[in-house]
């Protein structure tokens, strides 16, 4: 009988260790799950109060714009992600609260158990608690081995009740440890539920001030096709600005080779500083640092339907960044600055070599560099203009590679 106690003593101490260790490693799962969804909560927070700073900047002028409805949509992107964030959250408070609350029922079922077994030593111990009684247990032996065994057993009997009373104590503390954890995330819970209305009520308040601005410009259709056309003529001026530029590094390099008696290059090409240069471009993928200190995307690159007209597409070489009234576009990364070009309309350009790489900072006010200049990253290269007409401030940046255009969203860092 007192051998199953220890037997039993075994198994319940197994399983206390293996609750220890799972609920640990849930802990820390957990942990950092919920630090990964706060900080995205934080950068969805940023992200929207900074669309309202905008907001307010077109809002100025009393007139509706492209501009007004392209942060709008912005905005109302990062709220609905914020809600999906919340309700990440709130789904995986409901798992841990249910983890808990079955935690609770198994250690509970364990604690009454070893209350049981130990209420039956304790009995055992007291019927045999007299010293006679031991001794005639162990001189009832029938040879010195089984009177020895029956010594260690009397000793291992009473450090097994000392840990059974431990174990007891630890599981109870377990517990309540336990039940207060479960009482933090009903309340956490409670708080993000309250969040989440909140966020769906200015959701919905947003969404109808889009509908309002939506209206509006669609009743100045022939005032947005006339500013589409006009944007696809720049973007036809630049891209031919920015060929001749190309053009005329292929001549340079082909007129050095002439006059080396070597075969005439088709493509550039780069000396071992610039194909380092090139290469280190490259490595840095994802990491580039935005070409202006805060800002949104406001147009993606490549092809993509109009906001407000349908049946109507625009085609985009690179990207447009809206940011405050004032701002100033910098390099993102190491160069020479082989362009600087006035755009009769539209402001200025850069055009920076990388290498094998090229950047193209456009709708420029002032420029604070001239053509031969190495250039750092993160180094002003001019202010960027103010469109008094949409109260905006919109910076064009593209990204080539020889005479490629690339997506330059792929090869920034997410977080400017």
């Amino acid at each position: 009988m007192n051998l199953l106690f220890i037997k039993k003593n075994k198994g319940a101490l197994t399983l206390f260790f293996v609750l220890l260790f799972l609920s640990n490693t849930f802990s820390f799962a957990q942990k950092q799950n919920k630090k990964d969804l706060e900080n995205k909560k934080k950068e969805l927070q940023k992200e929207i109060e900074y669309t309202n700073q905008l907001l307010s900047e077109t809002k100025k002028n009393k007139k509706l714009s492209l501009g007004q409805l392209i942060a709008l949509n912005k905005k109302i992107s990062a709220r609905e992600e914020l809600i999906s964030t919340i309700n990440r959250e709130i789904y995986n408070l409901e798992k841990q609260i249910q983890e808990n609350n079955n935690s609770i029922n198994k250690l509970q079922n364990e604690l009454d158990k070893l209350k049981k077994e130990y209420a039956k030593m304790i009995y055992y111990a007291y019927k045999n608690q007299d010293a006679y009684s031991r001794l005639m247990f162990v001189f009832a032996a029938k040879d010195f081995e089984q009177a020895y065994m029956r010594l260690k057993y009397l000793q291992q009997y009473s450090e097994f009740r000392h840990k059974q009373a431990t174990t007891i104590l630890e599981t109870k503390k377990q517990l309540n440890e336990k039940v207060q954890e479960l009482e933090v995330k009903k309340s956490d819970k409670r708080v993000l539920l309250g969040n989440e209305q909140e966020e769906k009520k200015n959701l919905t308040s947003e969404k109808s001030e889009k509908e309002q601005v939506l209206s509006g410009l669609q009743q100045q259709e022939s005032k947005l096709k006339k500013d589409l056309e006009k944007k696809k003529q720049d973007a036809q001026k630049l891209q031919q600005a920015i060929q001749r530029i190309i053009e005329q590094e292929l001549e340079k390099a082909q007129k050095a080779a002439a006059a080396a008696n070597k075969p005439k290059p088709q493509k550039l090409i780069l000396t071992p500083e610039a194909q380092e240069l090139s290469n280190s471009f490259a490595t840095n993928k994802a990491k580039l640092p935005w070409p202006v200190a805060k800002g949104i995307i406001s147009e993606r690159f490549g092809v993509h339907p109009h906001p407000t007209m349908s049946n109507i597409d625009i085609n985009n070489n690179g990207i447009d960044i809206t940011t405050n009234n004032g701002s100033i576009a910098r390099a993102v990364f190491d160069g020479e600055v082989k362009g600087v070009v006035n755009m009769p309309g539209a402001g200025q350009f850069i055009l920076i070599r990388h290498g094998e790489y090229l950047t193209v900072y456009s709708n420029l006010k002032d420029v604070y560099v001239k053509v031969g200049d190495k250039i750092t990253t993160k180094q002003n290269l001019g202010t960027i203009l103010y469109d008094e007409d949409d109260a905006k401030t919109v910076l064009h940046f593209e990204l080539w590679k020889g005479q490629s255009k690339l997506d330059p969203e792929t090869w920034l860092y997410k977080n400017n």
